[in-house]
């Protein structure tokens, strides 16, 4: 059967093996994602994928500040040739309030399927699997692997998932696709930084402030400071479509001890975003230099400033063109109008795949924006069409860059 037919004939098996997936909850944090993975393992069995399970150390997960975390693997080999890895995570952030229902129920209202994961990206375990399957029952002339890669851990950072999995030697792809949306193929993404400073003082009585010295005082001149700074980033432009200027955003403010004290003790987390012009360690440089000299002339006032988060920038690297030319060409052909490429102003697993070396574009199942797909807010949401018009897109381009002539 030709592959695109085939997929037609297989939406609603499809559709029914994402709601599953939506149904079996793995908000991270907290964190604990094995026993949704092996749901996924279980539900790409009864499929007839062969899945490896490859479970994260507890002292690893423990590290970034997870519970647990299974990675799979499933591969096809067609015979000699190129790897190419499909990874999309099914961990998820919390679902929040304002839901109208129930955001592990999976509910189908008008084509549309509601629940958290739904889009991000949950969507793009079916996307992948539903292609691979295509191609497989078409018995068509390949040339080289699949790899689906579905990991659990993009909300802390892909360390154990994506990057383990490479680090581990358990994959070696020469080309590498990300969960992603329907109208754009996407070659970069943004870069993130995240900082803790923790500003030090000493307490005293509100009655006599001038014994104490002011760790808030002191927090305060260095937010001043960063935000100086926010309005300097905002002059900068990336190159890059789709992505406008660095960003900078202090998300995190705790301390003191009681109305009637001087606080001893302030921390605060920041959020800086990085264009992909831009390198983490010049980033992160420049924030500390800032946040230090703001808090030098406070007597008695010190600052500890700790990495939470580094995430590079994707940049494309020679030998995506052929995978952004077929995705494409063949989502303009399927979703019958223009498909342009495009960066993204966050981040995903996708750089680990490209910090390796290995050439990386995001393309999958969604809309045009990530607000369209409530992602990350109530409601997260998935167009059914859109699933399976990315799915015949992925088989295509698959195909193409599988071909053995």
């Amino acid at each position: 059967m030709d592959p695109l037919d085939w997929i037609d004939t297989r939406h609603e098996a499809q559709v029914a093996f994402l709601r599953a997936l939506v149904q079996a909850p793995s908000d991270n944090p907290p964190g604990d994602c094995a026993p949704a993975a092996e749901r996924a393992a279980a539900l790409l069995g009864e499929l007839g994928l062969e899945v490896e399970r490859h479970p994260v150390p507890p002292e690893t997960c423990a590290a970034v500040g997870m519970i647990s975390a299974t990675n799979l693997i499933v591969r096809r080999r067609f015979g000699a040739g190129p790897v190419v890895a499909l990874n999309a995570h099914g961990d998820v952030v919390a679902p929040g309030e304002g839901w109208s229902c129930d955001p592990y129920g999976g509910e189908i209202k008008d084509g549309v399927l509601y629940g958290r994961g739904a889009a991000v990206s949950k969507s793009d375990f079916a996307t992948y699997a539903f292609a691979l399957l295509a191609l497989e029952q078409a018995e068509l002339p390949l040339a080289g692997t699949l790899e689906l890669h579905l990991t659990y851990d993009e909300e802390t950072g892909g360390t154990i998932g994506p990057q383990w999995l490479l680090e581990q030697g358990l994959s070696k792809p020469d080309m590498a696709i990300c969960a992603g949306f329907s109208y754009a193929v996407v070659p970069a993404h943004n870069g993130c930084l995240h900082l803790e400073a923790e500003v030090r003082g000493r307490s005293a009585h509100a009655a006599r402030p001038e014994t104490g010295a002011d760790a808030l005082e002191a927090a305060t001149a260095a937010l001043s400071a960063l935000y100086e700074t926010r309005r300097d980033l905002a002059a900068v432009h990336s190159q890059v479509e789709g992505i406008d200027s660095p960003s900078l955003v202090v998300g995190l403010i705790n301390g003191g001890i009681n109305t009637n004290v001087v606080p001893d003790r302030v921390t605060f987390r920041l959020d800086r975003r990085l264009i992909p012009e831009e390198a983490i360690a010049q980033a992160e440089t420049q924030l500390r230099s800032c946040i230090e000299q703001a808090v030098a002339p406070f007597e008695g006032v010190g600052v500890e400033i700790r990495r939470v988060l580094a995430a590079e920038p994707l940049s494309p690297l020679p030998g995506a063109e052929p995978m952004i030319d077929s995705l494409r060409r063949h989502a303009a052909s399927v979703f019958e109008t223009e498909v342009g490429v495009t960066g993204l102003p966050l981040y995903t697993d996708a750089r680990h795949y490209a910090g390796a070396g290995i050439p990386t574009v995001l393309y999958g199942a969604g809309p045009r924006t990530l607000t369209e797909a409530n992602a990350h807010r109530a409601d997260e949401c998935l167009v059914l069409e859109d699933l399976r018009r990315a799915t015949k897109v992925m088989a295509l381009a698959l195909r193409d860059l599988l071909s053995d002539s």
